[in-house]
């Protein structure tokens, strides 16, 4: 688990200096600190660490080169991996943001996936610069780490029954309700949707519905997307685009993730956190392309393509968490290689037709360092998503728009909230940088919880 170093006489000070403040810096100091320094040629770049011993050769202090215009939105992370193991505190050179920031990416860069082989993670430890923002802080970051272990965990250990587990196991740790609907109940309650998605796997489908706060408070529902393994279906994935699916389930990662830190700050919100757990596999059992299905909200949908499962697992989900009205409703989903073609791994898209929810979104996501960009519910593509023998498709034809027309269909399964807001994140970090090592990510949890802090308080 993540956490802070304790207050310590042994802890460590940094000075964290600009290339501008170098020079009055050095004025401050005696003529062997200036001549260390000089002859080690620090120049204050951004994330330049120094050690500064004393007269008998022990480190006193050290030295961080700092930027406020780099582009690294976790700069202190690389300045914590350069530390040797111990306890740190950042003495002078940064305004409360700045410390706040560099105390969240100090968290991060004790993460390591350790479940199957030794892993690396930064000993350094830093005290944490700001009491007020600690509870905080250790919520995001724990939620980061439960998402990333989940994702980080391949399907042979983390199928629909292990997700099932891990979820109760959140609830159990907040002392939430659960509800699972499961096989051949799921027809009986009718979600033929993700029945049908995942009937051909010989872990069952299923629906796992979390219950957490007042009923007094405004209700928020969090819906993601739990497709455990996606193999496309009998639409089967070649072989170098299955290899990462077993991240085809960060939406409800994600959200499980945001979920804690929701519960873990006490948010006076009715929460409620919707995960439909499947694994998109093959067998005689299958569905096939060119299928007509009917879903909970009784609209029909014709399968253009197997591959095309996570919204329609989605559909039935919120389709039930619609019939309750919820002030909010948050979806996150792996849902669409165009997202990441037209935005990259690492800028996730989101579609509201509420503009001031829009802007909380916003606002949230830059004071989380958590970047996310608005995308629109296009209209005049609705006609993409009508096949005519249906009255929606599953997989539009043509290619065009894909993230979109894949936010369009889903947006036909919410009519009663409220406000609704739909993000289709990647879950995955592609190549290791510090704080973020290559595997999972738990893309817009920070952003939807600053939004959710200013929202509801």
């Amino acid at each position: 688990m993540p956490s802070f170093a304790t207050k310590s006489s042994k802890s460590k000070p940094l000075h964290v200096i600009d290339p501008d403040g170098l020079k009055s810096f050095l004025k401050s100091k005696p003529a062997a600190v200036r001549a260390w320094i000089k002859a080690n040629d620090f120049k204050a770049h951004h994330g330049d660490v120094l050690a500064i011993p004393d007269a008998k050769g022990n480190i006193t202090s050290y030295l961080v080169g700092w930027s406020t215009t780099a582009r690294e939105r976790f700069g202190f992370s690389p300045v914590m991996a350069q530390l040797p193991k111990g306890s740190y505190h950042i003495a002078s050179g940064m305004g409360k943001e700045a410390r706040k920031q560099s105390a969240y990416a100090a968290l991060l860069s004790t993460y390591a996936f350790n479940r199957y082989a030794p892993q690396s993670a930064g000993k350094a430890k830093l005290q944490c610069p700001d009491q007020d923002s600690k509870a905080q802080l250790l919520a995001m970051a724990e939620g980061e780490f439960l998402a990333r272990d989940l994702i980080n965990t391949p399907t042979s250990d983390m199928g629909p029954d292990a997700l099932e587990k891990a979820f109760r196991d959140l609830a159990k740790k907040h002392s939430a309700k659960v509800k699972v609907i499961k096989g051949d109940a799921l027809l009986k309650q009718n979600f033929p949707l993700i029945h049908t998605v995942g009937r051909a796997s010989d872990q069952a489908p299923r629906l796992l519905d979390l219950r957490w706060g007042k009923a007094s408070h405004p209700k928020v529902t969090l819906v993601g997307k739990g497709v455990c393994f996606d193999t496309g279906g009998l639409n089967i994935k070649p072989a170098s685009s299955m290899a990462l699916m077993k991240k085809d389930m960060g939406g409800a990662t994600t959200t499980m993730g945001l979920a804690h830190m929701i519960m873990a700050l006490g948010l006076k919100v009715q929460l409620r956190l919707l995960v439909p757990a499947v694994e998109n596999s093959i067998s005689a059992g299958a569905y096939r392309p060119g299928d007509i299905l009917t879903s909970r909200k009784g609209l029909t949908v014709e399968i253009n393509n197997t591959d095309a499962e996570g919204r329609l697992v989605l559909a039935d989900a919120l389709a039930l968490a619609d019939e309750e009205r919820p002030d909010l409703m948050i979806c996150k989903a792996t849902l669409t290689g165009a997202a990441r073609v037209a935005l990259g791994p690492d800028l996730p898209p989101y579609y509201t037709d509420d503009d001031k929810l829009a802007k909380q979104i916003d606002k949230g996501s830059n004071a989380a360092w958590d970047p996310l960009w608005r995308m629109p519910f296009y209209e005049p593509y609705e006609t993409m998503v009508e096949p005519g023998i249906a009255d929606l498709d599953n997989a539009p034809r043509g290619g065009f728009a894909g993230s979109i027309t894949a936010a369009l269909f889903l947006r036909r399964f919410v009519q009663k909230a409220k406000s609704f807001v739909h993000l289709d994140v990647y879950g995955w970090t592609p190549s290791s940088k510090p704080g973020r090592p290559q595997g999972g990510a738990c893309q817009s949890a920070r952003a939807m919880l600053m939004m959710l802090q200013e929202r509801y308080g």
